[in-house]
């Protein structure tokens, strides 16, 4: 996702240097008129505005640890990759020590919504920090604040929440539908319009009827996602028993199917209920 917002941000005229721990992935950029950096401190030497995009806290805080030197006081850094909430506020705190602004921004929308600037970003962070991260954040999409450093994470564990368990219950919904003898991409076609309605069960919906699993987001991903969301609610003293429920039906095929689309939650109901299968069409990884 990291490629077309940095993309949307030299769109706008922002000068940006871009590093990534495998360069290739970020020489495409040079085309667009970025600089392309060596190192992370190469990178952050000369920047007001620092973003990250990683794969996970640990990354995260490791990246920004090695990089700490080149952080002039008064820099911003917007992280918006997904990691929990203790880890923002350790990112937070180690950066507050230097005198560099933080605001955990994670977004959600995928690659679509990144190309398309539509990301529906979720900022924790002081008001005054945000208010300078929302110019930039605007050209990438739709920014929110939802509360001081670490509230943004909260805010896409919610999301991920919602997302999680919702693509469960359209498995669930198109198997019970093709062993109960109904056609499931006609049930999903007589549904649309009414409360089931939703993004999910439109791009999904299909996937799962065409047995498309090349992803998109991961399995591995929404697994991660499942635990951290356990552990929030660990930490904040609440019971989500659905959460539960969802976060053991994907780790039940995050072993076989690591890399396949969120949608392949289809497959873990599925391998609960030997001999039912949705439709005919092979499985495409």
């Amino acid at each position: 996702m990291g490629l077309p917002m940095a993309k949307n941000l030299l769109a706008a005229g922002y000068p940006l240097t871009a590093w990534n721990r495998t360069r290739a992935k970020a020489e495409p950029l040079a085309a667009h008129g970025a600089q392309i950096a060596d190192t992370a401190q190469e990178a952050f030497r000369k920047a007001s505005i620092v973003i990250t995009i990683l794969a996970d806290g640990p990354t995260v805080i490791d990246v920004m640890r090695d990089a700490l030197p080149a952080l002039k006081p008064g820099t911003l850094v917007i992280d918006m990759s997904s990691t929990r909430q203790d880890e923002a506020l350790t990112l937070h705190q180690m950066l507050a020590e230097k005198g560099v602004a933080f605001v955990d921004a994670p977004v959600s929308g995928g690659v679509v919504g990144a190309e398309a600037a539509t990301l529906a970003i979720m900022a924790g962070g002081s008001a005054a920090d945000f208010e300078r991260a929302k110019p930039v954040l605007t050209v990438m999409g739709r920014p929110t604040l939802v509360g001081p450093a670490g509230c943004g994470q909260i805010a896409k564990l919610c999301n991920q929440l919602i997302v999680g368990g919702t693509l469960a219950i359209i498995a669930e919904a198109m198997l019970l539908a093709q062993a109960g003898g109904a056609d499931p991409a006609a049930m999903r076609a007589a549904i649309r319009g009414g409360f089931a309605e939703s993004r999910l069960l439109e791009v999904h919906g299909q996937r799962m009827l065409d047995r498309a699993f090349v992803p998109g987001g991961q399995i591995k991903t929404q697994a991660k996602d499942m635990d951290n969301i356990l552990i929030a609610a660990k930490n904040a003293g609440v019971k989500l028993p659905v959460s539960e429920l969802v976060t053991g039906l994907y780790h039940s095929i995050l072993g076989a199917h690591p890399n396949a689309d969120q949608s392949a939650a289809l497959l873990a109901i599925e391998q609960l209920n030997p001999g039912q299968r949705v439709g005919d069409a092979p499985d495409r990884f």
